[in-house]
């Protein structure tokens, strides 16, 4: 295979992580006689610095030009003063919205090596834990009309939740696929005591759940998810949800696991496109220390093989080559542990391609 991939190092930690994720796609090409050729480009707050705007033009004429986009992390302190359409987040969205991307699939897999690391009780997350929450990526709150209104008693602003049958459809239809893969289990995540999206989401989620008899599908409120992942996670398999409830949960889900420095993920349009991306932020207290844990977006790679280019084999040799570490001791500070060896984000890079 012969692939084009843009690369969207970001602000922060972004540049240290896409560094060693490069280098695990290249001993995946030389071990597997595919070629990847890279195109790095600017969005977020180096975007912002360099350019003036976000998300500039030429970086979504590369990121349409290739085969798939691998991204660090944007946002940082640097820039929370400046306005709402010039912050380093609504790069995220233009390319979310611009490259199609509707669906964000986020496993939280805790390893068996991590389990330690879990806040839960032992005998709460058992040998493990593997849900997979599949959110809803171009609609809703985050994209509905917005703004400010003036009255004499002061400012009032609002954002505006708004989902169609076709985007509920489609992300519905995405969940059952996934599920028929697993255990066969979707729980619809909403509010539809209150919210009359939530009540449109829910009609249609059960009209395409008729397609998939073999799959259980069970409804629950998001504030009951969010106890309930915390209570009892095994319960999961796949979650199905809006734009900001799986915003909200899939990060609760990733701190299940011990790290959110842990968990890949997979922002899926038409066909086999995507953008690959750990779901972590930027954390600039860190940037150019070698401190970064590069695993999450190590597993973004292994998402991007998997899901975008069909290479299963190489998807799961670089999960294993990440298991192989992990059984060998090593971690960056995020998990790390009594008894085990603590490294840095090349270390940790470097013995994952050896483990290659």
């Amino acid at each position: 295979m012969d692939a084009k991939i843009a690369v969207v190092p970001g602000d922060g930690i972004g540049p240290d992580i896409i560094q060693e994720a490069k280098l695990v796609l290249d001993t995946i090409g030389t071990k597997f006689g595919h070629r990847f050729t890279y195109t790095d480009t600017l969005a977020g707050g180096a975007a912002l610095d360099a350019v003036g705007e976000p998300l500039p033009e030429e970086t979504m004429r590369i990121c349409k030009e290739s085969d798939a986009v691998l991204l660090g992390a944007v946002g940082g302190p640097k820039w929370d003063h400046l306005e709402g359409s010039k912050r380093p987040e609504q790069a995220l969205l233009g390319l979310r919205a611009g490259l199609g991307l509707y669906a964000n699939l986020r496993p939280a897999i805790l390893y068996k090596q991590l389990i330690d690391a879990c806040p839960l009780r032992p005998e709460i997350i058992g040998d493990g834990l593997d849900i997979c929450v599949v959110r809803e990526l171009t609609g809703g709150i985050y994209f509905g009309e917005r703004g400010r209104r003036e009255y004499p008693s002061g400012a009032q602003a609002y954002d505006t939740m708004a989902y169609s049958e076709s985007e509920v459809r489609r992300i519905a239809i995405l969940g059952f696929e996934i599920a028929m893969k697993r255990d066969k289990k979707v729980t619809s995540v909403d509010k539809a005591n209150i919210l009359e999206s939530s009540r449109l989401w829910r009609s249609v989620v059960e009209e395409v759940a008729k397609a998939y008899p073999e799959v259980t599908l069970n409804h629950m409120y998001v504030d009951n998810a969010a106890m309930q992942l915390v209570r009892d996670p095994h319960q999961f398999d796949v979650i199905v949800t809006t734009n900001m409830f799986g915003d909200i949960l899939s990060d609760e889900a990733s701190m299940i696991t011990g790290s959110i420095g842990m968990l890949p993920s997979a922002s899926m349009g038409e066909g086999s496109f995507g953008m690959f991306e750990p779901i972590h932020g930027s954390a600039p207290d860190i940037a150019g220390q070698d401190k970064a844990n590069p695993i999450a977006t190590i597993l973004s790679v292994a998402m991007m093989l998997r899901y975008s280019f069909g290479l299963l084999k190489e998807a799961e040799a670089v999960e294993q080559a990440v298991n192989t570490v992990l059984d060998g001791g090593y971690r960056t500070g995020d998990i790390m542990s009594e008894g085990m060896r603590s490294i840095g984000t090349s270390e940790m890079g470097r013995l994952i391609c050896e483990a290659l």
